[in-house]
């Protein structure tokens, strides 16, 4: 039997040019974003078009093996698969159960509850809840959930992806356990406290903007007049608890400490403060002290009618039709309802639809995202992971590859870990089958919702496999290599760079982790020929990462599945770049601020 001899990666194999080289390396991306953003082609489409042209050049340009470059597109397709679309099937399968039930209205009703202004929802659902799921899940997980979450609150389609995505950005660089952070620590060697200090002095300040970003998605120049106050403190709170949590306790807990913080910070301000005016849930406006009056009187006309449908109303796929839960008069309950755990029993009485719902029906309104909460926290229990880790990991090559960096190393890439008992997607499956116990829904009805899930998320899947699929390509053929080395030959300049680096990983694989597994060496190495610190931009690669999340074709393409608008992803990605590459300038001058003398004291 012959053993192929292994492939090493080139670094300039165009003509013997690194910048001729780096231009075609970043040729896939640039088309990517072309075909979506300027040709509107759809998500998929551009994804395989873009793959395809990454072929081509890993094996014209970069000289790989094309059985190699085979295996790599289909390591690239299983990761996708697992863990990424693993997570969002079950993410979206978990809230399809609660649109299946009249549950889904009641937790419309208690979201609005707490305020019936969308400008403040979209703060406490998209920026603190999700950070929450962000800590505990990530990989799309936040985005998913929270865009459906807004629509059950009563905000359109687009508009509760595009929050859910801007939203997605200060929490990521400690997401998932702080597994980014940790991934740096392993391939940099930099301690992982001073790695976290570096960056918890870096992500604070997009927190600090952000809220105010989405009071501005949703009403524009007026949801900035009138909600500065509030989205200031959420911004303040949380920007100074991932700080204090970063710097000084324990990094995996770094956004569950700063979500927590930022609920009971916004809480508090809500006593003592509200905006002048109301944007309710279809738009409307009234002023503040006639809220409730105004609430009761929309809902009593709305009797009889699907203006209490946070679903129907926003189009949320799968959502009922009917009045919602309670046997209000005149409607319909929502289309699943049955068993006993339907909630309220105050037929023909409408005044049982104004304000909060009852205790127990807000508890099990809210129970999927509970159990999603004890769940993933149980899994953290260091007992509990070792425990899963033993029965559910392995470790293995992936077939039909052997490849060296070009110096002489191994690529880890190759590489696989399959944790499929404690695996993100796995852990929100258990959580689906508990809600489906709570919600009493039989087991051949939630088979039949997660083949409509499946359904709904057929190009979805498409999109991401060719995504990843390019990612890996270019990975293990040494485009991303030699992209980053080109990058990297700046000398001083690199701090400026840096960023855009890290910017350039996370819109590619649509992972931090990923993103820091991909540069953080290439970072440090650069930084240790250019004289800056190696901490500084190792941090620099992870905190401007993020920014490129939203734009991401994975994630562009969860969000409009999960907002069940198929082949939204090129408005998506129009509607965001301008913000994304504000908030990566906004992160560039500060990281270079902090390479200079200007703000040097603030790197560990």
């Amino acid at each position: 039997m012959t053993i192929a001899a292994a492939f090493q990666q080139p670094l300039d194999p165009i003509a013997g040019s690194l910048a001729l080289s780096a231009i075609l390396a970043a040729l896939p991306l640039l088309i990517l974003f072309v075909l979506l953003g300027v040709f509107r082609l759809k998500a998929y489409q551009a994804g395989l078009i873009s793959l395809a042209l990454s072929i081509i050049l890993a094996i014209v340009g970069w000289k790989m093996p094309v059985g190699q470059v085979l295996s790599a597109t289909g390591l690239g397709a299983f990761y996708a698969i697992f863990p990424i679309l693993w997570i969002l099937i079950n993410a979206l399968w978990i809230y399809k159960l609660t649109v299946a039930t009249p549950w889904f209205e009641v937790l419309g009703r208690t979201i609005r509850s707490i305020s019936d202004d969308l400008r403040i929802l979209s703060i406490l659902i998209a920026f603190c809840f999700g950070a929450l799921l962000e800590s505990l899940a990530g990989f799309g997980a936040p985005v998913a959930i929270a865009a459906a979450m807004l629509m059950a609150a009563g905000m359109k389609p687009l508009k509760s992806a595009m929050v859910a995505l801007l939203a997605n950005t200060a929490p990521v660089a400690f997401g998932a356990m702080a597994a980014p952070i940790i991934a740096l620590n392993g391939v940099t060697g930099i301690p992982l406290q001073e790695l976290s200090s570096m960056t918890g002095r870096q992500t604070p300040f997009i927190a600090l903007v952000v809220p105010l970003i989405l009071v501005f998605l949703v009403d524009g120049k007026r949801g900035l007049r009138q909600t500065w106050p509030v989205a200031l403190v959420a911004g303040a709170a949380f920007g100074l608890a991932q700080f204090a949590a970063s710097n000084f306790f324990i990094v995996e807990l770094t956004d569950v400490v700063a979500a927590v913080v930022t609920v009971v910070a916004v809480l508090l301000m809500l006593r003592v403060w509200q905006p002048a005016e109301i944007i309710g849930m279809t738009g409307e406006t009234r002023e503040a002290e006639k809220a409730g009056e105004a609430v009761s009187l929309s809902e009593n006309e709305a009797a009889g009618t699907d203006t209490l449908t946070g679903s129907g109303r926003s189009g949320a796929p799968g959502a009922g039709t009917g009045a919602g839960p309670g046997g209000v008069s005149g409607g319909a309950t929502a289309v699943g309802a049955g068993g006993g755990g339907e909630p309220g029993n105050q037929a023909g009485d409408n005044t049982s639809n104004t304000g909060r719902p009852p205790g127990h029906d807000v508890w099990m309104a809210i129970a999927p995202y509970l159990v999603i909460i004890v769940v993933f926290s149980i899994a953290q229990i260091p007992v509990v992971k070792t425990w899963l880790t033993t029965i559910g990991s392995t470790t293995f090559r992936w077939p039909g590859l052997d490849v060296v960096g070009n110096n002489g190393e191994p690529v880890a890439a190759q590489t696989l870990r399959f944790d499929h008992i404690r695996a993100t997607g796995t852990l929100l499956l258990f959580s689906g089958i508990i809600t489906m116990l709570l919600y009493r829904i039989g087991p051949g009805r939630g088979v039949r919702v997660y083949g409509e899930t499946l359904k709904q998320l057929r190009w979805t899947i498409l999109t991401v496999c060719a995504v990843l699929a390019l990612s890996f390509v270019m990975n293990l053929s040494g485009q991303t290599t030699t992209l980053g080395v080109a990058l990297a030959s700046a000398g001083g300049f690199f701090a400026v760079l840096s960023p855009l680096l890290g910017w350039i990983g996370v819109a590619l694989t649509g992972s931090d982790t990923s993103s820091n597994s991909l540069f953080g060496a290439l970072q440090v190495a650069a930084a240790n020929e250019t004289g800056l610190s190696p901490t500084l931009m190792a941090a620099a690669n992870s905190s401007a990462g993020v920014m490129g999340k939203m734009l991401s074709l994975q994630n562009l393409a969860i969000a409009s599945a999960a907002v069940g608008l198929e082949g939204a992803e090129a408005t998506l990605l129009r509607k965001l770049i301008g913000w994304s590459l504000g908030l990566l300038a906004f992160i560039t001058v500060l990281i270079w601020l902090q390479s200079t003398s200007v703000l040097g004291w603030m790197v560990p």
